[in-house]
């Protein structure tokens, strides 16, 4: 028999209230419970492990939770590092012709 709800439980009281009877009821039997058996451990099962196997899965893993750049946003980093590499070459040459001619006058004499 399953056990009565908290809402059948005072249901009941309160229709034995609006009766007037006074007499307590008796509660209804609930079969003992039998404890629940752990489930037996299984062997653990031969599993060929490659050599990486584990390095591939947790990389696949790590690549699913990166964000990836829109377009939009791969077009502007690509034009600032153009621009960065552009400055950089430009003030190189300009270091190259001032210091060429001290190179060859003083260190190479």
């Amino acid at each position: 028999m399953a056990r009565q709800t908290r809402a059948q439980r005072r249901a009941r009281r309160a229709q034995r209230a609006a009766s007037g009877d006074s007499q307590p009821v008796a509660r209804p039997q609930v079969a003992a419970r039998q404890p629940v058996r752990a489930a037996a451990p299984e062997a653990p099962r031969a599993e060929r492990n490659f050599p990486g196997t584990r390095f591939i899965g947790e990389s696949w893993g790590e690549l699913k939770k990166v964000e990836w750049p829109t377009q939009s946003q791969i077009v502007q980093a690509t034009v600032v590092v153009l621009i960065a590499c552009a400055i950089v070459g430009v003030y190189l040459w300009g270091a190259d012709l001032v210091f060429k001619p001290l190179v060859r006058e003083v260190f190479l004499k």
